[in-house]
């Protein structure tokens, strides 16, 4: 049985004709904006700086969008919202430790597919 991908490179294919070389570059830029992600989420989570977190989860959701996470990338956009109306706030935890959580599990099919574009 095939475990359910998170990631799907149609789009990413789309954009960059299929062209190996260009998508690894793309994956690797990916790899570069995680942590600041990742990082930032949490810094503005912990400080309670809702304006920020709201920005950072906007930024986020373009970049794993691009590479099918569009599940991820609507619970971004939610959090966005919430943040720009400072409703919910209890839940915010909830979507950043989603973020890390479905990330991590991205970063590494990325690695793999970084690999088969070898």
């Amino acid at each position: 049985m095939e475990t359910q991908r998170l990631t799907n490179l149609n789009y990413l294919e789309e954009v960059t004709g299929g062209e190996a070389e260009i998508m690894k570059e793309f994956i690797e830029m990916f790899f570069e904006q995680i942590p600041e992600f990742r990082d930032g989420l949490r810094i503005h989570l912990n400080n309670q700086q809702w304006k920020e977190l709201g920005e950072l989860a906007h930024k986020a959701k373009s970049s794993v969008m691009t590479f099918g996470l569009n599940d991820l990338g609507m619970r971004l956009k939610q959090l966005q919202l919430k943040t720009q109306q400072l409703i919910e706030i209890e839940t915010y935890e909830a979507h950043v430790e989603d973020f890390e959580k479905v990330i991590a599990l991205a970063e590494q099919e990325l690695k793999d597919e970084l690999k088969n574009l070898e």
